[in-house]
């Protein structure tokens, strides 16, 4: 394939006016070996993608260079197109892709593109998938097999006699028939009297670039004579025309982490660091300053004859279904680019912009004689999948294999499931503030709070009281029985048996926090008995305490196997005993503390008394020049070894003393 050679709108009319549209799905088969070798006419052919750089799943998508394959092979488009081809099922075309995606439900989080770090596996792509499942049918065995010819996102014309152009099929009317594109080709070589524009928008990762382009000219726009006043040529108009731009950037996204702060709260809990706090302001202020910005370009809006748009599903909320939107949702003027892009980013917002809109509005070329367009087509036949022939009545018939039916649920049925989903999920994980909304809004519905639990949701209990208690959630146990009055004596029904049994009744044995009743095995079980925290069998004696003539709570026949009620007074004397019994240790370890100084002081040997002659006579035997040392003679400093500081230092002090006693008196009888 060559280099882009012409503007789509604005094709030479001698190649215009021989140019026949190539579609191989007019031709029921393919051509036979034994047919004269002759010149092929002007009647439909097909213009397959076959090469390195195309892609034979995605109906047969091609690109310019390697880093568009790479890039494509990322994408949600081909991953769903692998999956739904290895489930049996038939590949999607772009567009028809990002339609599936804007049909799913607000609960499903968008996937981005590739270029913004998602997982190999995104929301979008599953539930996509998932949905196509539910709603494929087995296909009657009364069809006659034909030929699926994969699609691709050009539409292709030929010019004999070795000249083929390509136009992308999203540029032309989604009520344009495929043998009509021909005819609207030449339509779009007219730019009218206001010419031709197109509005463009991309965001991903808070980076933003929209652009009002003009794609041709109004007619008569072109002097004849293409003459300045002075007499020199005039300098070309170029053939495509920024009349708009506009690009900036917010904080939307972590670095390196992918993914934007609202898909990360809808998924977990909700972040309050400062960076996170960022991170919602800068999605907020990127809303509202792309819906200025469109407020701003309405009336340019209103005149484009396409609106290209490249978002995310979450992203693409903030140009359409929004309170004074400037684009409707279902707009016949909407588009998704039929190719791989980029993300915009700080330096290359507008470049990519250009870029997009240049493979737009450039044609593909290709020069292949018409012998290589016969033996394409036969080698783009071959590769199909050849169809299942029916079994005849010579045929032997194979024995069916006998799988479970699986019944096919209405759309009822559905919310239905839908509904115990989403509520019981709410249990388990103890969300009580979404769960008191869900319920006053649907509970109706699910036939109050004491119904049993489907059993396809394979739950460890019959009630949503039961569910609560082995979860563990107090709170949501709270709220169950004193804002709803959930019968606590019902029975878990289909007690189990094995060692799933037995590993449950000793994780439960094994808090002995509060009393238990004994029960033997296989015995009536109620949501007490699944409770395995002190907590939540405390709010069943709580509640049975405050409300005692609500249900039999302490009956083991019919009753809710309650063991005792915890009142009040009770918790307050427990918490009294509690505070007793943690200040008598104190006093005990004081205690011992003090009995251990004791035999500690007396186990040391008292310290030798010192006479006062002696240290008086010792004293008057230092030389008057020499050093003398407060408290006296260094003598008896072993007799100090072993004892406690406290002791150790009453013993010095008492040595000073009787110094500072040696020395008055001498120095009173060296007076006289």
């Amino acid at each position: 394939m060559s280099q882009y050679q012409y503007h789509v709108f604005s094709l030479p009319k001698e190649l215009l006016d021989t140019l026949v549209p190539r579609n191989v799905l007019n031709q029921p088969t393919a051509p036979t070996p034994s047919a004269p070798s002759r010149p092929v006419s002007p009647t439909p052919t097909a213009q397959p993608a076959v090469g390195s750089r195309a892609c034979n799943v995605c109906l047969g998508a091609t690109f310019i260079d390697v880093e568009d394959q790479r890039a494509h092979f990322r994408s949600d488009w081909h991953r769903y197109n692998v999956k739904v081809r290895l489930n049996g099922g038939e590949p999607v075309s772009e567009a028809h892709f990002a339609q599936l995606v804007d049909g799913l439900e607000d609960s499903i989080s968008g996937s981005a593109s590739s270029s913004e770090g998602d997982s190999a596996d995104s929301d979008a792509v599953s539930a996509l998938v998932h949905k196509t499942r539910k709603l494929g049918g087995p296909s009657s065995a009364d069809d006659a097999p034909t030929i699926s010819i994969p699609q691709t996102a050009l539409v292709w014309f030929h010019s004999p006699p070795s000249t083929q152009i390509g136009i992308y099929k999203a540029i032309f009317s989604k009520r344009t028939e495929p043998a009509q594109y021909l005819d609207e080709l030449k339509e779009m070589q007219h730019g009218g009297e206001r010419g031709r524009t197109w509005a463009m928008f991309m965001t991903a990762g808070g980076h933003f670039a929209g652009a009002i382009v003009r794609v041709k000219r109004p007619d008569g726009d072109d002097d004849d004579d293409g003459l300045t006043k002075k007499g020199k040529p005039k300098r070309p108009k170029p053939e495509i025309e920024v009349l708009k731009h506009k690009t900036f950037h917010r904080y939307t996204t972590r670095r390196k982490q992918g993914g934007s702060q609202s898909i990360n709260d809808n998924s977990k809990n909700k972040a309050i660091s400062a960076g996170a706090m960022l991170r919602r302001y800068g999605e907020q202020a990127l809303r509202d300053d792309i819906r200025n910005l469109l407020q701003d370009w309405a009336e340019d809006i209103h005149d484009c004859e396409r609106i290209w748009i490249r978002a995310s599903v979450s992203n693409r909320r903030i140009f359409l279904d929004y309170e004074g939107a400037i684009i409707e949702k279902g707009d016949e003027r909407l588009r998704t680019f039929p190719f791989p892009t980029r993300r915009p980013r700080i330096s290359q917002t507008q470049a990519e912009l250009s870029r997009c809109l240049q493979e737009l509005t450039r044609v593909k070329v290709s020069h292949l004689t018409e012998e290589a367009l016969r033996a394409q087509d036969e080698a783009l036949l071959a590769a199909l999948p050849k169809p299942r022939p029916h079994p005849t009545s010579t045929q032997p018939e194979a024995k069916p294999k006998i799988q479970p039916a699986q019944p096919q649920l209405s759309p009822e049925e559905e919310a239905l499931r839908d509904k115990w989903t989403r509520l019981l999920d709410m249990i388990r994980r103890g969300r009580i503030d979404t769960l008191k909304a869900f319920w006053e809004r649907e509970g109706s519905s699910l036939g109050g709070v004491n119904a049993p639990v489907p059993e396809w949701t394979e739950e460890r209990g019959g009630t949503l009281l039961q569910v609560a208690a082995y979860a563990g959630q107090e709170e949501v146990v709270r709220w169950l029985l004193e804002d709803l009055r959930a019968d606590p004596t019902i029975a878990v029904p289909a007690p189990r048996t094995g060692a799933v049994a037995e590993a449950d009744e000793s994780a439960q044995e094994s808090d002995t926090d509060a009393p238990r009743l004994p029960r033997a095995r296989g015995a009536r079980r109620t949501a007490y008995d699944l409770a395995r925290t002190k907590a939540v069998r405390n709010v069943f004696r709580r509640c049975a305490a405050a409300h005692p003539d609500w249900w039999d709570w302490f009956g083991t026949e019919h009753g809710a196997r309650v063991p005792s009620a915890l009142s009040a007074e009770m918790e307050e004397e427990r918490e009294e005993k509690k505070k007793a019994r943690r200040k008598g240790l104190k006093e005990k370890v004081r205690e011992r503390e003090a009995r251990e100084k004791e035999r500690e002081a007396s186990a040391t040997p008292p310290p030798v008394a010192v006479e006062q002659p002696k240290v008086a006579n010792s004293v008057k035997a230092e030389p008057v020049n020499g050093p003398r040392k407060l408290g006296g003679s260094t003598v008896g400093n072993e007799s100090v070894a072993g004892l406690t500081p406290e002791m150790r230092a009453k013993v010095e002090r008492e040595r000073r003393a009787r110094a500072a006693e040696a020395r008055l008196k001498a120095m009173q009888g060296a007076g006289r």
